[in-house]
């Protein structure tokens, strides 16, 4: 079996994964453990319960998932073999099912019906009468796409298809926002806005919201069947035929120290994908580990997706590595979770001169 970011692979206990990004070992994936069933976890955290279902789920936050699924008798890991550690992954053998979204979207939609699966399908259909978009370039995850949501409070998590539809969606979008018909999320948003509490120490809160508004991604939606406003999140995801595994291909992956430097961005085309990588010319090392060229950078971080644009300058901060290939080497600064997470960055300084 293959995967690809956003699948949820779902084990015989009833865990649920998400995989994560597109390099996974043959018949397995790398992956994050999001929601558990009550049969096997509970937890007094009242925002972690996910009802509709005859059992409750409980959502994993920061690294509950993953301290939970390797503290398993059987844990749920696989071992990376260029970056020579052990990860959260599962197995084709561990596996009862594996969630696709965009699979997930047509079942609910000929199967399903109530306030929130309504509201998503006037999204939906907004969108796709005013372009060429089709349903099949969408997907739908979260606790919508497992039947666990609630109308009252629930958000609607889309899934984008596609390079070149991800375009489209965000240039729709806009022109969405500006008749009225959605409303960008980020529009008048205010430093009291979400999230409440900021702890990255290079990149302000202000910026955070002036930048998540120019993504474009992160709509609102007034739905009068739920009486209220809805967020929805549009997540993008590469078609089949737009995918490379490195897995196999990347014989080793070394880590070199801390870097902060500025970049030309030379193309944005993948900046929107988990990972999100652009490849980049390394204009100057203002401080770290010094280096003399940089061939891409590779971001894991979910704030920094779409950050920067064709053309742009920006100030990146994170890891240097050197990925060791059989045909070549090369460095990339990639930023990603674990320590020192907050001190990272990623922000476009203006147009490359």
């Amino acid at each position: 079996m293959i995967y690809r970011d956003r699948d949820a692979p779902v084990t015989y206990d009833g865990l649920i994964f998400r995989t994560y990004g597109y390099d996974h070992p043959l018949d397995a994936c790398f992956c994050d453990l999001e929601y558990a069933p009550e049969t096997v976890y509970t937890t007094v955290e009242p925002r972690a319960v996910r009802e509709g279902l005859p059992i409750k789920y409980f959502k994993f936050y920061f690294d509950g998932g993953l301290r939970f699924a390797m503290s398993r008798t059987s844990p749920y890991s696989l071992y990376h073999k260029s970056l020579d550690q052990v990860m959260v992954g599962v197995s084709d053998g561990q596996l009862s099912h594996v969630m696709r979204p965009e699979k997930r979207l047509v079942e609910f939609i000929e199967s399903e019906s109530d306030p929130l699966v309504n509201a998503c399908m006037e999204v939906l259909d907004l969108v796709t009468e005013s372009s060429t978009l089709k349903l099949r370039d969408f997907g739908v995850f979260g606790s919508i796409a497992f039947g666990f949501h609630n109308p009252v409070y629930s958000d609607i998590d889309l899934i984008i298809y596609g390079k070149r539809e991800l375009q489209e969606l965000r240039e729709t979008l806009a022109i969405l926002y500006e008749k009225g018909s959605l409303r960008n999320e980020f529009d008048n948003w205010s430093l009291q806005g979400s999230p409440a509490h900021w702890n990255f120490t290079r990149y302000t809160k202000e910026e955070y919201g002036r930048l998540q508004c120019r993504k474009g991604v992160y709509a609102i939606y007034t739905s009068e069947s739920l009486g209220r406003e809805v967020k929805i999140e549009f997540e993008p995801v590469k078609r089949w035929e737009e995918i490379t595994n490195e897995y196999e291909t990347t014989e080793r992956i070394l880590s070199l120290g801390r870097i902060e430097a500025v970049v030309e961005i030379l193309d944005e085309e993948e900046g929107g994908f988990m990972p999100a990588t652009w490849p980049v010319r390394l204009k100057e090392v203002e401080e770290g580990v010094g280096c003399e060229e940089v061939q891409r950078i590779v971001s894991y971080v979910e704030e920094f997706r779409l950050q920067v644009e064709t053309g742009e300058t920006a100030l990146i901060r994170g890891n240097l590595e050197r990925i060791e290939t059989p045909g070549r080497d090369f460095h990339q600064i990639t930023l990603s979770y674990g320590q020192d997470y907050f001190d990272q960055v990623l922000k476009p300084l203006g147009q490359a001169s």
